[in-house]
């Protein structure tokens, strides 16, 4: 039976806007994006089995364009589709650092982080860069590494926070592994970049790792 013949209130579309979009299951946010079902097979059936064959919907998002297009029912029209959502949340919730009027906690910064680099099949090292009053004066990706690993040299952040006149920072980088436990390593650069920042008072605030949907603060750990 096709979507358009289901009461009006088990519809996904209509069922968001009349109950709101938290109201729908995994599968059902799903087919609103993909709209339309294959001969035999509604939106929400296509759904409910792609969800199964990725393993949940974090899974399925973070599939890279080949495995994507090769389920039944999808595309690179489907896949752009998803991949704009996704970076429209990410963006939101940049703006929303942006508008606070600072970061007093570091759950202010965890759910963006974890946003941005949780889904990263490399290392990556970016930095939060803030005013006086702890407000994001951008967000910037500094260093790109491998799956094991980036090298991060602090002559080139100390750059970086000249440029943006940042008064404080905070660190994030992503264990591709999932467990975000800070290494020695970690500690030691750390460490590096508080020293070599505060030559020109630049305060650290804070460095995130983040793991597989968990991110540890090195504030909250006392390793500051």
């Amino acid at each position: 039976m096709p979507i358009t013949d289901w009461p009006v209130d088990e519809r996904p579309r209509e069922k968001l806007l009349l109950r709101g979009a938290k109201a729908l299951s995994d599968a059902e946010l799903l087919a609103i994006f993909l709209r339309t079902g294959i001969r035999g097979k509604t939106a929400v059936d296509i759904a409910r089995e792609l969800l199964i064959e990725f393993g949940g919907l974090r899974s399925l998002l973070s599939a890279d364009a080949d495995r994507f297009c090769r389920s039944p029912g999808l595309g690179p029209a489907k896949y752009a589709l998803l991949q704009a959502a996704l970076e429209v949340s990410r963006r939101h919730i940049g703006e929303t650092l942006k508008r606070a009027d600072s970061l007093g906690s570091p759950d202010d910064t965890r759910n963006y982080l974890i946003a941005q680099l949780r889904d990263l099949h490399y290392e990556v090292f970016a930095c939060l860069f803030l005013d006086n009053r702890h407000r994001v004066i951008r967000y910037e990706t500094l260093f790109n590494g491998t799956i094991d690993g980036a090298s991060v040299h602090p002559r080139e952040v100390v750059r970086k926070v000249l440029k943006y006149n940042a008064a404080a920072v905070i660190f994030a980088h992503n264990h591709p592994s999932g467990i975000a436990e800070p290494s020695d390593a970690d500690k030691g650069l750390t460490r590096r970049l508080k020293q070599a920042l505060s030559l020109i008072d630049v305060r650290v605030l804070d460095h995130f790792i983040i793991g597989d949907g968990i991110a540890i603060s090195f504030a909250e750990r006392g390793l500051l």
